[in-house]
């Protein structure tokens, strides 16, 4: 059956931002913040209850057999305060008063007035479905790391590191011809990541432009070992397929925000990324084993051989195009909404890989305080709620696999110090959903996803002047 693991991921993220003097009127008080020392209690006892199973961080954090399709299970470019709201970020730049590191759109990054420090981890509980067979797997990995601050006004940068995409499948399933059975096992794992350098500006009142220049970096794995479990005369067989995946990738994305009431605002988005090239290189090492009932004597290779002439091909990323829009007021509340489109017809698919398509999705979300002027702490808390459907580019069994989930999440302020010039906030999302269906002889996946991050909002780089 397929085994999946579970991953659990502490996100650090920044806050919005608007001028520095309406900031200043809802500066927290020291004696109604979380502590330091809880926040520390909140993050591991987090971690603990998602992790008491797992001892140790797996190599890669999906579990999903429909990973196995072009290159992995994709991760967007989402932190846990957007990620929360359903995962709308196109038309984001400011979230509860203070500017954030909405990576999704670069257009926003012209919006930072602050210096911003974000490090998160990621957590992941998956149970399948095929059949009446089940199966429950538990994982947590580092998430991202990202950095930004401005240069001048309107001027911003950000630079960072984020997953692309993983693999993490095990399908086992055994065959007879004859009077031979055989045991196939198929298992993926690796992923690939992505560094990041972006700038935004706004050339205008209002509207804002920016773009991000990623270097993609890493492995994927597809192992296949053949194995004969009633017959120990023969040698169990074993292929490791390893790509190498290396190559520069552009995105780009837009923003015009305007005001339509003395405390309302609306703000428009757009960010996409044309195909992409990069190059795979891909190698693979075949090896022979005596079977064994000691599975530690079965891992030893009798012999080996080495690649069967290594290639090297160029692969297509999808063209993608996403347009939002959020509507404010001020410090209390948001709403918006995404639609999203990635076209994968022109990835080039493996030998006796299925075709990709087309993927299609909607967002739906906001955040609300209570009350940011209040003294009580769980007033001044940030509460997220959003949904999210995408119809997938991945056809397997004449069926299109889905992806469906209800997200909700925290935002949950720190002691301020240096006279209230530094912030930090824990964020918390959870993404509740289920992927494929049980039809067509299909595995489906219900998953909880988990973020936590924490963010520092800082007044760095400023020129001081002195009496």
């Amino acid at each position: 059956m397929y085994r999946n693991k579970v991953s659990i991921i502490i996100d650090l993220r920044v806050l919005d931002s608007n001028p520095l003097s309406d900031f200043n009127k809802y500066m927290y008080r020291q004696s109604n913040i979380l502590s330091a020392k809880k926040a520390i209690k909140v993050i591991l006892g987090t971690a603990l209850l998602f992790t008491g199973s797992q001892s140790f961080a797996q190599e890669t954090t999906s579990h999903s057999p429909y990973s196995k399709f072009g290159i992995g299970q994709m991760r967007e470019d989402l932190l846990p305060q957007t990620r929360s709201m359903g995962g709308i970020s196109t038309a984001i730049r400011y979230q509860a008063g203070l500017p954030i590191l909405n990576i999704a759109n670069p257009a926003s990054y012209s919006g930072l007035n602050r210096t911003i420090l974000e490090a998160g981890l990621y957590g992941n509980i998956t149970q399948l479905n095929k059949g009446s067979a089940q199966d429950n797997t538990a994982d947590f990995a580092f998430s991202h790391f990202g950095f930004g601050f401005a240069v001048a006004r309107n001027h911003g940068i950000a630079f960072g590191l984020m997953p692309y995409s993983d693999i993490g499948y095990n399908i086992t399933e055994m065959r007879t011809m004859g009077t031979i059975t055989t045991k196939q096992s198929k298992q993926g794992e690796g992923g690939l990541n992505k560094a990041f350098i972006g700038y935004g500006f706004s050339p205008f009142k209002g509207f804002s432009v920016g773009g991000n220049a990623g270097f993609l970096f890493g492995e994927l794995k597809d192992n296949l070992t053949v194995s004969f479990p009633t017959d120990f005369n023969s040698l169990n067989a074993r292929s490791q397929v390893t790509r190498l995946v290396r190559g520069l990738i552009v995105d780009y994305g837009a923003q015009y925000s305007f005001p339509v009431s003395r405390k309302h605002n609306i703000t428009l988005g757009y960010s996409g990324s044309l195909n992409n090239t990069v190059k795979e290189k891909t190698s693979q090492l075949i090896t022979r084993t005596q079977p064994s009932a000691d599975p530690d004597f079965e891992n030893v290779a009798l012999d080996s051989l080495p690649q069967i002439g290594e290639r090297t091909r160029n692969i297509n990323l999808p063209m993608k195009h996403n347009v939002g829009i959020t509507i404010s007021q001020g410090y209390d509340w948001m709403i918006g909404a995404d639609l999203k489109y990635a076209d994968w017809t022109e990835y080039q698919t493996r030998a006796g890989e299925a075709s990709l398509g087309k993927n299609y999705g909607v967002a739906l979300g906001g955040q609300w305080k209570p009350d940011a002027g209040s003294n009580k702490y769980w007033n001044i808390v940030d509460y997220r709620l959003g949904v999210r459907y995408n119809q997938g580019h991945i056809t397997a069994n004449n069926t299109r696999i889905d992806d469906m989930a209800v997200t909700l999440g925290f935002g949950l302020p720190l002691p301020e110090t240096n006279f209230g010039s530094t912030s930090s906030r824990i964020n918390i999302s959870a993404e509740i959903g289920q992927q494929g269906t049980l039809q067509n002889n299909l595995v489906r996946e219900r998953y909880i996803n988990i973020n936590i991050g924490f963010n520092i909002n800082d007044l760095w780089f400023r020129r001081r002047s002195y009496d």
